[in-house]
């Protein structure tokens, strides 16, 4: 392996520039960038994964950027500029966040305009059928996952998005955004189902390896620290346009270039909640977060802000949780034909051995922590009770757990 295997290139962009700054800050991220040019060359259409829906009532403006997601002048550029270099039908897709029991919530999705402009139709992926897409050479987690159809058809996917720390992940860049496609019960799963403790960062991995976007974009004008959907005490004025050809890769570099080690596992910060998902991709043989595999460069300086995860839980009861989350797994493996017998097609929680929780319908309704009572140490892990096993959970994940503790 060679140092070009992989290119990111991080461009300065201040939040004062116009629309054609923006994209000609884009375009200097993108010149060199042969493979990603290669492969969308040569698609017929391409799916563009934008992070762009939330609340509204939630979002955060700042120097005339979303403090959250990817701002109109990141995106006018991304669409200008696959515009004009591919012939390729362009769309975009996206599920987005659990919008507070709104089934609808078009005002949501805020870049709609922008798309208008450019011609782009935006596919609602909350009711795009399912397809249940294997991961290539096998998951990290499950094997397969199930997943807006036309985002798994389209010949190529482009993921743009915000950079942000996220309370869970650590880092929440274009790997991260992928998960916003995944589909939704009742033909999907529920989102806590994959946001899940041990779950997550190799859910991850495997939507990586799924998706393998060509061109992955960061904006990184204006960003955020601390939390994915905080309220926007910690801003980051970063200046910064980042692109990469591997989203790995693009993630590893701009993850050193937040201040934060890509290598680090749990419980090194900002992986202080969970596993580093970028190292899991890569122990598998998926991009790399060695920067010497990298050709990367940047205008701006490293760190380029006071970029940090925040900090809600005692570190011992996150151990607690991991330790008891592995626990349960291998409890539902070691008992899984009486559990079929009784909660065929449910949802269950269990805890300490027993079911606490069980039900068709995947909605909760009440907090983990309710539900948890008397035992706020003792993980609550959720499994669908598949006859089948459909998605085949690899359950040696939990043993390697309980085997390194």
């Amino acid at each position: 392996m060679t140092k070009t295997d992989y290119t990111v290139r991080a461009v300065a962009c201040g939040h004062t520039s116009t629309d054609d700054e923006v994209y000609q800050s884009l375009k200097r991220a993108t010149d060199s960038l042969g493979r990603t040019w290669e492969r969308l060359g040569q698609a017929k259409t391409i799916a563009i994964k934008f992070n762009q829906d939330f609340l509204p009532e939630r979002v955060v403006v700042r120097n005339g950027h979303r403090q959250q997601l990817v701002s109109d002048q990141v995106a006018r550029a991304t669409l200008r500029l696959l515009k004009e270099r591919t012939t390729a039908e362009l769309f975009a897709i996206d599920i987005g966040v659990d919008h507070g029991g709104r089934p609808e919530c078009p005002e949501c999705s805020h870049l709609k305009p922008v798309l208008k402009e450019f011609g782009v139709n935006l596919v609602d992926g909350r009711t795009e059928p399912v397809t249940w897409a294997e991961v290539p050479g096998g998951g990290a987690l499950f094997d397969r996952y199930p997943l807006p159809a036309a985002s798994v058809e389209a010949d190529e996917i482009v993921s743009v998005q915000k950079v942000k720390n996220h309370r869970f992940a650590g880092v929440t860049l274009t790997t991260k955004n992928l998960f916003g496609l995944l589909s939704l019960a009742p033909h999907g799963r529920p989102r806590s189902y994959y946001h899940h403790l041990v779950r997550l960062p190799y859910v991850l991995a495997d939507l990586g390896r799924i998706y393998n976007p060509a061109l992955n974009v960061l904006d990184g004008i204006v960003c955020q620290a601390s939390e994915e959907w905080g309220p926007g005490d910690y801003p980051v004025d970063a200046g910064v346009i980042i692109a990469g050809d591997h989203c790995i890769a693009t993630d590893a570099y701009t993850t050193q270039l937040m201040g934060h080690t890509p290598s680090d596992d749990w419980p090194t910060p900002p992986f202080h909640r969970d596993r580093n998902h970028l190292l899991i991709a890569a122990e598998r043989g998926f991009g790399t977060v060695d920067l010497q595999r990298i050709d990367g460069s940047s205008e701006a300086g490293s760190p380029l802000g006071p970029f940090f995860t925040g900090i809600f839980d005692d570190q011992r009861r996150i151990a607690s949780w991991r330790q008891t989350t592995a626990e349960q797994g291998l409890y539902y493996r070691d008992n899984r034909e009486r559990l079929l017998s009784k909660h065929a097609n449910e949802y269950v929680l269990l805890q300490m051995g027993e079911v606490r929780w069980h039900s068709r319908n995947p909605d909760i309704g009440h907090s983990r922590r309710k539900i948890a009572g008397d035992h706020p140490d003792q993980a609550l892990w959720m499994k669908f009770v598949d006859p089948d096993e459909f998605e085949n959970e690899h359950f040696d994940v939990y043993e390697g757990m309980l085997g390194s503790a």
